[in-house]
């Protein structure tokens, strides 16, 4: 096996064992009576041996993962789940994304945001997203507290996560909600993003990106992953990231031949599962985290 993968493989068996001690309890994003969404069901958590899905999701939370005291960088990323804005893919996008982020220094914060939203064209008024903007105003505002460098704060998505991811990187300058209290007053700006397999960039039988994605010299750099073979085309990344290019944002794209859509960051022989290297690589390079230490 790869050892890239070995390592990844090991990353998941420990991390699986030591994290129900290591669980930071859930933390409400929004103040009391505010931003809950009325659901007909109660919320679920339903667990198969591939999968751990979130569904009917009223009450946006957060969970921390704080790096580790002998490897913390001081970043911080911002994890969503995918799950076509329908459920959240909890472990596998999820959890098991900060115990990587973990391994190399990254404090993790793993969104839970409110599910299920209709996909909307306009991006004002679209639950996810207010989630997500207020999540990186909370962090910013619990950077001291929380050990965090205030100007290494990412976002990283998955599939519907990572469309999520995308508007967040190119919304920040107007906010989607009404201000509730001082933590909307820290910006919502995130300083990088990580979009994995990327949902819902381009119009639909075209190659142009929606319109709400404004990509300007203020949008942070990102980096991408997809596979060719993605029932989601592969063209949204591709076309988002010349759109960077073509604004001067410096990012890195990744588009491997095999891989299908979902695959995580768990092994297998694919090379696509290399990407988690690939991404700490590039967040090394670009001074998000610091280069790695020479054996």
């Amino acid at each position: 096996m790869n050892p890239s993968l070995t390592a990844v493989a090991f990353i998941l068996a420990f991390a699986a064992v030591s994290r129900a001690a290591d669980e930071t309890p859930a933390m409400d994003i929004w103040p009391a009576g505010v931003c809950k969404t009325q659901r007909k069901e109660p919320e679920k958590l339903v667990s198969t041996n591939k999968v751990s899905r979130y569904s009917n999701v009223s009450t946006p939370t957060i969970t921390l993962r704080p790096a580790p005291k002998d490897k913390a960088t001081g970043a911080a990323v911002i994890v969503c789940p995918g799950g076509g804005y329908s459920i959240l893919a909890w472990d596998l996008e999820g959890l098991e994304i900060a115990d990587w982020l973990n391994s190399i220094g990254v404090s993790a914060v793993v969104l839970k945001y409110r599910v299920p939203e209709q996909r909307q064209e306009d991006a004002n008024g679209f639950a996810p997203l207010m989630d997500a903007q207020r999540t990186i105003s909370l962090v910013r505002s619990k950077a001291a507290e929380w050990g965090i460098n205030p100007k290494k704060i990412g976002i990283l998505g998955f599939s519907a996560g990572g469309n999520l991811t995308a508007l967040a990187c190119t919304n920040f300058e107007h906010r989607s909600y009404a201000a509730a209290d001082e933590v909307d007053q820290v910006s919502c700006r995130p300083d990088f993003g990580v979009l994995v397999y990327p949902a819902y960039l381009l119009k639909d039988k075209s190659n142009e990106l929606t319109d709400n994605l404004p990509i300007s010299e203020k949008t942070p750099p990102c980096f991408f992953v997809h596979a060719d073979n993605d029932r989601i085309s592969s063209a949204g990344s591709a076309v988002m990231y010349l759109a960077f290019k073509r604004a001067g944002v410096p990012s890195e794209l990744h588009i491997y031949t095999q891989g299908g859509h979902g695959f995580g960051l768990r092994p297998t022989p694919r090379p696509c599962c290399q990407w988690p290297t690939r991404c700490e690589e590039w967040m090394r390079s670009t001074g998000i985290i610091p280069p790695a230490e020479k054996n």
